[in-house]
């Protein structure tokens, strides 16, 4: 039950405190149970009996083990029979904070969370997992990370995470070993389906522009589904980094992923004097109350936050190890 892995940089009396708590919780450590002792410890897994002693001493403060005097230690706190998870999240958005709302009222009282925010970083994101691993039952992670800025091996760190204890959110990781649970979007397809079933009212524009940042916090799939799209349908089209220099052109749809460039966009369409939705089209990603009445209301394309924050619960909670694709659709409105 007590599992040290020498080649971990987490500090060994660490991994120590995590294993004990991780045997109580999972009902393999009972209360009143004996631990060996730190002669024990330390002949079985060629520690120093220091390492035993701070370890032992951690969790004696924590009050999840007593020491009787001439007997040895004995579990003092028992498994609450909650799981313990971990959510790692890219950034804390309106849209993440539903996902996460949504998770939190599924599980119930069945679950504990704790969560953290990696920001896109590699980096950190191992900072975390280095300083957890092993304390949780689960670790719910959504693996958006700036693309060749990090000089950590993002699905080495994730192949590390046993894969019965691995809840990918938002994006799966093509290519990731074994069976572990995944409530994804497949943004390139997403995007290239969804624009293609809204062919009826794609039709009037000439001209497709998708204005996306290249700082990193979307995927590039979002690009290449749209590209797909726009080759296979013959339609003229640009990519803008943000709308700040764009002029609006009469018979132009914008598809738009963040809200900075989507308020520049429909102030100058005001200032051109054309028509939103005649003249000239908007499509903004996910959905918002204020986007439904915003100039008359704003078409959207989106997946269901709620849903996936949902799915992953309901799925967690039944052990389950499969990958679920999370609906994605188009909401229509004035704007297009």
């Amino acid at each position: 039950m007590i599992v040290i892995d020498p080649d971990s940089p987490v500090p060994k009396y660490k991994q120590i405190v995590a294993s004990v708590i991780q045997a109580i919780e999972r009902g393999q450590l009972q209360r009143d149970d004996q631990l060996p002792s730190i002669n024990e410890m330390a002949e079985e897994h060629y520690l120093a009996r220091d390492t035993i002693e701070k370890a032992y001493n951690q969790l004696k403060e924590r009050g999840v083990i007593l020491s009787v005097r001439g007997k040895g230690y004995f579990v003092q706190a028992t498994s609450s029979h909650k799981l313990r998870v971990l959510m790692v999240m890219n950034k804390l958005s309106a849209y993440k904070k539903i996902i996460y709302y949504a998770f939190l009222k599924a599980l119930g009282d069945n679950a504990t969370v704790d969560l953290y925010i990696h920001h896109y970083n590699a980096s950190l994101f191992k900072e975390i997992w280095d300083e957890h691993r092993g304390r949780y039952n689960y670790y719910v992670v959504m693996p958006h990370f700036f693309e060749g800025t990090n000089k950590v091996d993002v699905r080495q760190l994730l192949e590390e995470i046993p894969k019965e204890e691995l809840v990918l959110l938002d994006r799966d990781y093509p290519g990731l070993s074994g069976e572990y649970l995944a409530i994804y979007q497949d943004f390139e397809k997403d995007i290239f389906r969804t624009l293609e079933g809204a062919d009826d009212l794609l039709q009037k524009y000439q001209e497709l522009v998708l204005v996306f940042p290249s700082d990193g916090q979307y995927p590039e799939e979002i690009v290449r589904g749209f590209r797909y799209y726009c080759v296979n349908y013959k339609k003229e089209y640009r990519i803008r980094e943000n709308a700040t220099d764009e002029s609006v052109r009469r018979n132009t749809a914008y598809l738009v992923v963040e809200e900075a460039d989507l308020a520049e966009l429909i102030k100058k369409v005001r200032l051109s004097g054309l028509t939103l939705g005649q003249d000239v089209g908007i499509v903004s990603f996910n959905d918002t109350t204020l986007k439904e009445v915003l100039a008359d209301g704003i078409t959207v394309v989106t997946t269901d936050f709620e849903t996936m924050g949902r799915t992953a619960a309901a799925l967690l909670l039944d052990g389950k190890r499969i990958k679920v694709k999370n609906p994605f659709t188009m909401i229509r409105r004035k704007s297009l």
